[in-house]
């Protein structure tokens, strides 16, 4: 059943993977390796594509850089976006190098003919443009006339709209990112109202793992729940595979996508006689390779424990040192404390193989 209705965006293709209309929201990170690193590069692209990441954004900072692009793609399974600032001539190297998308923003690569001529090269190779406006890098004029409102931002974005536009060039999908939830929730409502294209969504600079994760969460849930958002990023201050961990759980927890396990694990409390932060810790690393959408619980006691851990796709539920293994509501047998984990992964690990 789906509780969150889509807004009716126009679907584009990057590479090949589709974005908008109702396809599901798609996962994406942005590498930190050094791009003209090319080796470094291609490994850190392949353990985001091991945790799931669709799409992958890179910095091209220098010519350089953007010629390394061509031998990056040809070592990934995924989408390769190029991020350029100012420079058309990068834009243009990035095109020939056979990236699949582009992220720059046109007002701030030159004059209108240089626009022109990444226009044309796009338009050619039928490369989308993702638009990305910042709350911390709008025009002089945009701020003067706006301040730093979520109003701002949505001027901004159709400033860069109309020089595309003016080009007939539609393969666009935009993101208004601000650290301020609020006021990316109020940009992204205004901006629905103005056009069709897909949003890229995302909480800038939401912070370290932790507070960027929940900061991340609020604003996504948010935005999603309104339908608003067809592929996100989660951004963090941590490991670019911490970004796509954060993203599923997220898309997960509203109903959105299914990758990986769900763990159900309860609270501590004063009943537990299992050590169970421990417990789930260790389940949740040990089942992290798993790709299939099962629901993992891992209970203290025996309060909410064996219904829950009943009503899972696996589970355990603790008691004193010992504790009961399930699948499917079925007892599989009585452990000690110190075997359950290996157990629960053995029984995870035997049903995958075989289905």
């Amino acid at each position: 059943m789906n509780f969150w209705p889509r807004r009716q965006s126009r679907e584009i293709e990057l590479g090949q993977v589709k974005i908008g209309g109702q396809t599901p929201v798609s996962v994406q990170s942005m590498t930190n390796t050094d791009t003209r690193d090319i080796a470094a590069t291609v490994a850190q692209i392949k353990r985001l594509e091991a945790v799931g990441c669709e799409l992958v954004r890179v910095a091209v900072p220098d010519e350089k850089a953007a010629k390394s692009l061509s031998l990056i793609k040809k070592e990934i399974a995924i989408p390769l976006i190029a991020d350029i600032h100012f420079n058309h001539r990068l834009a243009l190297i990035s095109v020939e190098q056979g990236v699949d998308g582009l992220r720059l923003n046109p007002g701030n690569i030159g004059s209108a003919a240089r626009v022109r001529e990444v226009v044309a090269a796009c338009r050619e190779q039928a490369i989308p443009i993702r638009i990305g406006v910042n709350g911390g890098s709008l025009e002089k004029e945009v701020v003067e006339r706006y301040g730093y409102t979520p109003e701002a931002l949505v001027e901004s974005a159709l400033g860069h709209i109309r020089l595309l536009e003016d080009e007939n060039f539609d393969i666009i999908k935009i993101s208004l990112k601000s650290s301020d939830v609020m006021a990316t929730l109020t940009a992204y409502r205004l901006l629905a109202k103005r056009v069709d294209y897909p949003f890229h969504i995302g909480i800038t600079e939401a912070g370290t793992k932790l507070r960027g994760a929940i900061k991340s969460a609020v604003g996504l849930a948010l935005l999603l729940g309104e339908g608003l958002g067809d592929t996100l990023r989660v951004s963090l201050t941590a490991a670019p595979e911490e970004e796509i961990f954060v993203a599923f759980e997220i898309l997960k927890s509203m109903g959105l996508r299914q990758r990986g396990i769900e763990l159900i694990s309860c609270p501590t409390c004063g009943r537990t006689e299992v050590e169970l932060i421990k417990l789930a810790e260790q389940v949740e690393k040990a089942l992290a390779h798993i790709q299939e959408p099962l629901k993992i619980a891992v209970m203290g006691c025996v309060v909410n424990g064996p219904g829950e851990a009943r009503h899972a796709d696996f589970g355990i539920a603790g008691g004193k040192g010992v504790g009961l293994l399930f699948r499917k509501g079925e007892i599989l047998g009585k452990l000690p404390e110190n075997e359950l984990v290996k157990a629960l992964v053995a029984e995870v690990e035997n049903y995958v193989a075989v289905h």
